[in-house]
């Protein structure tokens, strides 16, 4: 296939997964509740990070935490790591950790980190990322998708699609 066949069905991917999205959210079916093991199995993986180190998820325990799905070909999920770096060092001191998981390769994350900094840890989860995010809640199984995790492991707030950061902020405020 050459590259312009490429481009052309990703492109075409891209914009299903985005009609797919608004679809199921015009729906209201979208976000299910989590089931009662999902947050044990986020804490329970240990994922690599861009240089190939293993980060425990573990290490979330305990503290208010935000978990992003996102994908280096998903331009919402792109448009919103700005938005959560500066969230991640303003409120850093509050032990609020933050941590994005790529549903993508590690080469591919590995070079968009190359020209677009991010000040949060980036982990590789690959296709496997899209069962846990089903699990959590995401029914549609689509990206980005966030969670608000409160001290004690408990879902605080979700959204499928690019957040409003007003309610991203808001859902931080209450679990901090």
């Amino acid at each position: 296939m050459s590259g312009m066949n490429r481009r052309h069905w990703l492109t075409l991917g891209v914009l299903a997964l985005g009609f797919g999205v608004a679809r199921a959210a015009s729906r209201g079916n979208a976000i299910a509740d989590a089931d009662s093991e999902a947050i044990e199995l986020l804490y329970g993986l240990t994922l690599p990070d861009v240089d190939g180190q293993s980060v425990a998820l573990a290490r979330l325990r305990g503290h208010p935490a935000v978990a992003n799905f996102w994908a280096t070909w998903c331009p919402p999920c792109v448009e919103e790591m700005p938005e959560l770096s500066d969230i991640s060092d303003e409120f850093r001191a509050r032990q609020l950790q933050i941590v994005g998981i790529g549903i993508d390769s590690a080469s591919n994350i590995r070079q968009f980190t190359r020209k677009t900094p991010v000040r949060y840890p980036l982990l590789v989860a690959g296709n496997s990322g899209l069962a846990l995010m089903r699990r959590l809640g995401n029914t549609a199984g689509a990206l980005p998708f966030t969670i608000v995790l409160a001290r004690d492991g408990s879902v605080a707030w979700r959204t499928l699609g690019r957040f409003r950061t007003p309610d991203l902020r808001g859902a931080i405020a209450r679990v901090l």
